[in-house]
């Protein structure tokens, strides 16, 4: 990965630079084994066009190791909770996996994703001008790419399976764009500003609208529904983009921020854990010390029955809550997309990150798979769903969870030993970077002309 000169000083490397006796070159290529943020794009360049290198003594290959730790914690979690049953053994409280993971996955997945392109377009240096036109022009290329690849899987894995997340992801990617040039502060309030505003909106928009569950969206829904398509992926699918692009905004934040500082990291993981307990507490007062639980079970009852009632409180829905009292959006219910989901999910994403970014800082060896597993999640993904949508995964749920995941990890490994990214994810960056460049080359070739 390069960057300027002081995103390099924030990067905390998988394996520290090389002796001063023997410098890397600044054009020297990243050996097989620093693997590329999934995230990376190809060198952005400077304002002319012309790649960045790095710094001395900094190799092209290194990288936040906990970033991609985190993103490996986010696909073990999403893996679990599509393979494990939701139900623990008594038959009616939570498993395990449906505890620990429901929810929280997805959203650092979002959360992660925000970091990514802050990454991509320039760490602490906000992009401007002909720059900001090159990663705006390369975001549209990444949500197209990984939009169809989304709609292709949409076709093949079944929705009581998993829902697959990618077209949501696509269209965040976009609403992403108007984001890129936002300081640290001005992107966190508008995070707080839709965290909090937008699931009400959503609420307003749907009122009187059933509660349905979406299929996983294709191409040839997309072509014979494009707007009833839209609007799943914005306000009512199971992620929906709109107020999940909270995520994106806090992710952009904490990429633009300086994560070599240990004050830094430490400031970020404390955050999330009180974001996360506050979310709860407002929760339990509103619903259980002001009476609102009462309220919204006398409401919920005359349209569902008790045992779906439940469920919705304690599995939660697919993305949005029911509309027919504003008690629902007190909730903390997995994948309720409520203020308080947002706020609470951001909590735990932040904490979660920092602490592998601490882990990072100590050690390497310990978080490798992880890592080395999240530095392909979108390949690793799209693997998952296949092999979860065939035929030949074992009945038992723990041994099929068991085997796709060393499969996943075995992969990632042998894939990485000779190449820098994933396969998807080489071909993300491939096109991705070809469309920054000729965004660049083209703008240098009109200011000469003009000139």
């Amino acid at each position: 990965m390069t960057t300027s000169a002081e995103g390099q000083r924030d990067l905390v490397t998988t394996a520290g630079p090389p002796p001063a006796s023997a410098p890397a070159p600044a054009s020297a290529p990243a050996p097989a084994s620093a693997l590329a943020h999934a995230c990376d794009p190809e060198p952005p360049g400077d304002a002319s066009g012309t790649p960045a290198t790095t710094s001395p003594g900094r190799r092209a290959g290194t990288r936040l190791i906990g970033i991609d730790a985190a993103r490996g914690v986010a696909l073990l979690g999403m893996i679990a909770v599509h393979v494990m049953d939701p139900v623990a053994a008594d038959g009616r409280n939570p498993s395990l996996a449906w505890t620990l993971a429901a929810g929280k996955s997805a959203a650092l997945f979002a959360l992660l994703a925000g970091v990514g392109v802050a990454f991509a377009s320039g760490r602490r240096e906000r992009p401007h001008g002909r720059l900001w036109a090159a990663n705006a022009s390369s975001l549209v290329v990444r949500a197209l790419v990984i939009g169809a690849v989304g709609l292709v899987l949409g076709a093949v894995v079944p929705e009581d399976l998993a829902a697959v997340i990618l077209p949501y992801y696509a269209l965040l990617f976009l609403l992403a764009i108007p984001l890129l040039s936002l300081s640290v502060r001005a992107l966190v309030l508008v995070a707080g500003a839709i965290a909090l505003g937008m699931p009400v909106l959503s609420h307003v928009l749907r009122s009187g609208s059933e509660l349905v569950t979406a299929p996983n969206t294709t191409i040839g829904q997309l072509a014979s529904d494009p707007v009833g398509v839209l609007t799943e992926l914005a306000l009512t699918g199971t992620y929906p983009a709109l107020p999940w692009l909270a995520y994106v905004c806090v992710g952009l934040a904490v990429g633009r921020a300086a994560l070599s500082s240990r004050r830094t990291v430490v400031a970020i993981t404390l955050t999330g854990v009180a974001l996360a307990v506050t979310a709860r507490v407002v929760s339990w007062v509103l619903l259980d010390v002001l009476g609102g639980r009462a309220d919204l079970e006398e409401v919920a009852l005359r349209s569902l029955t008790e045992d779906q009632y439940t469920n919705l409180l304690v599995w939660g829905p697919t993305g949005t809550t029911p509309s027919d009292t504003g008690w629902w959006l007190a909730t903390v219910a997995p994948h309720s997309s409520t203020p308080l989901d947002l706020l609470f999910t951001i909590g735990v994403g932040l904490a979660v990150l920092g602490v592998c970014l601490l882990a990072g800082r100590m050690t390497t060896g310990l978080l490798r798979p992880l890592a080395v597993a999240g530095s392909m999640t979108l390949t690793l993904y799209s693997l998952h769903l296949l092999m979860l949508s065939s035929p030949f995964m074992p009945e038992d749920d723990l041994a099929s969870l068991l085997l796709q995941v060393l499969v996943l990890v075995a992969f990632a490994f042998a894939w990485s030993s000779s190449h820098v990214r994933g396969p998807l994810e080489d071909l993300v960056a491939q096109a991705t970077g070809a469309v920054r460049r000729r965004v660049l080359a083209g703008r240098g070739q009109r200011a000469g002309a003009g000139a």
